[in-house]
């Protein structure tokens, strides 16, 4: 309900994991300069409907 799913679409759910922050904010940047994102398609989803955040995390099992 949170992106108002239609009958005909499909929830996707995924991640990124990252050691640190300074490598994230790095390889973002990185990816944000690539002429290739300059050349990518229209995307195939409505980004205004897109949920998204950073986690921290509480506990590790090791």
């Amino acid at each position: 309900m949170a992106v108002k799913k239609e009958e005909n679409e499909t929830v996707v759910f995924s991640w990124m994991e990252w050691p640190d922050q300074e490598t994230c904010e790095k390889c973002f940047a990185a990816m944000m300069d690539d002429p290739r994102m300059k050349d990518m398609p229209k995307m195939p989803f409505d980004g205004m409907r897109m949920m998204w955040g950073g986690f921290e995390e509480l506990v590790r099992f090791d």
